[in-house]
C-alpha cells in the first residue's frame, strides 16, 4: 500500500509542479537523489540495511543510467499528458527483452516474446490519436525508455557483480548521481537565474518539492520492502495496479483528453502487460520446482 501510494503521488505531485509552478525538471531530479541519500543515511545508522564498501569507478556508470532514466522521464511527464507518459514506460518491457536477447544471450519463450506485440500495439495507438501529441516529449519518452531500459539490466547485473543489494547499491548511485546532476544545473538551470532554484519560489511550491523529495526516498525503500518482505508476484500485481490509477489520474486530476482509440491503446498495452507478467511468473515457478533441494 506504501509503495502504490508513493508510486502514484509521485507522479501527481511532479507534474503539478511542472504543469503549475514550472519548477525546473533537473533542478528537481537532483533534489530527489539528495534526499534519497540522506534518507539511506538515516536509515544505515537504524540498522535498516548494512552499508557496504563498494568500488566508485564501478558505480560511476549506473549512475550516469540512473541520472539520465529520472531526468528523461520527468522531462517525458513535464511534455506529455499523464496517460502518454504511463504507457511510453510500459515499452521499457520490450527494450529489456532486446538488451538480454542481443547483448546477453538471453533465451525468452516465444510466447513470452508474442506478449510484446499488444504491449507496443497498445503503445503506439495512443501515440497517434493522442490530441496532445508532441515530437519533443516522444523524443524524451523514447530516450527515457532506452537509458530505464540500460539501467534497470545493470542494476541487476551489478549487484550480483559487487554482491550487493539494492540500497547498498543505491547508497552510492544516490549522490552520485545528484553531483553528476549539479554539474547540469549549473549550465542548463542556473539557480541564480529567472527560474531558478533561488528564486522567490511560493511556499506552496517549496512545500511540493519537499514532498516530492521525501516520496521519491519512499518510493525506492519500499520497492526494497515489496520484494524483500513478499514476492515478486505481489510487485508486480501493485504495479498493475499502480499503471490504472496512474492513468486514471491523468483523466481525473489533469483533466487529459483521451480519444477511444487512445483507451483502446491502453486496454491493448495493459493486457499484453497481465500476459506478460503471467508467463514470467509461470516460467519462474517451473525454474524453482526444477532446483535441487539442498541436502540435509
Amino acid at each position: 500500500a506504501t509503495n502504490l501510494a508513493a508510486a502514484i503521488c509521485i507522479v501527481v505531485v511532479n507534474k503539478w509542479l511542472y504543469t503549475y509552478y514550472h519548477f525546473p525538471n533537473i533542478t528537481l531530479t537532483a533534489i530527489h537523489f539528495t534526499v534519497t541519500w540522506l534518507g539511506l543515511v538515516v536509515c544505515s545508522l537504524l540498522g535498516i540495511f548494512q552499508r557496504k564498501d563498494l568500488p566508485i569507478r564501478k558505480i560511476v556508470p549506473i549512475s550516469l543510467t540512473f541520472c539520465g532514466f529520472v531526468v528523461f522521464t520527468n522531462l517525458s511527464l513535464e511534455n506529455n499528458t499523464v496517460g502518454t507518459y504511463q504507457l511510453a514506460k510500459a515499452m521499457t518491457t520490450p527494450c529489456i527483452v532486446l538488451i538480454h536477447t542481443y547483448a546477453y544471450k538471453k533465451t525468452y519463450s516465444s510466447l513470452v516474446k508474442l506478449t510484446l506485440v499488444p504491449i507496443t500495439l497498445g503503445v503506439c495507438l495512443n501515440s497517434i490519436y493522442d490530441v496532445r501529441f508532441n515530437m519533443m516529449g516522444t523524443v524524451y519518452a523514447t530516450v527515457g525508455v532506452l537509458v530505464t531500459s540500460l539501467y534497470q539490466v545493470w542494476v541487476g547485473t551489478k549487484q550480483g557483480e559487487l554482491a550487493a543489494n539494492s540500497m547498498q547499491l543505491l547508497y552510492y548511485q544516490a549522490p552520485l548521481s545528484a553531483l553528476m546532476l549539479s554539474v547540469l544545473v549549473i549550465y542548463y538551470e542556473p539557480p541564480w537565474a529567472d527560474g531558478g532554484l533561488f528564486q522567490a519560489w511560493p511556499t506552496n511550491a517549496l512545500l511540493l518539492v519537499l514532498c516530492s523529495g521525501c516520496i521519491a526516498f519512499v518510493v525506492n525503500l519500499s520497492i526494497f520492502w515489496i520484494i524483500g518482505k513478499t514476492s515478486p508476484v505481489t510487485y508486480n500485481m501493485v504495479g498493475h495496479l499502480k499503471f490504472c490509477i496512474t492513468l486514471a489520474s491523468g483523466f481525473l486530476i489533469f483533466h487529459d483528453p483521451v480519444a477511444v482509440n487512445q483507451l483502446l491503446g491502453m486496454l491493448c498495452t495493459l493486457g499484453g502487460i497481465l500476459l506478460y507478467t503471467h508467463l514470467k511468473v509461470k516460467d519462474q515457478q517451473r525454474t524453482n520446482v526444477k532446483k535441487p533441494a539442498n541436502p540435509v
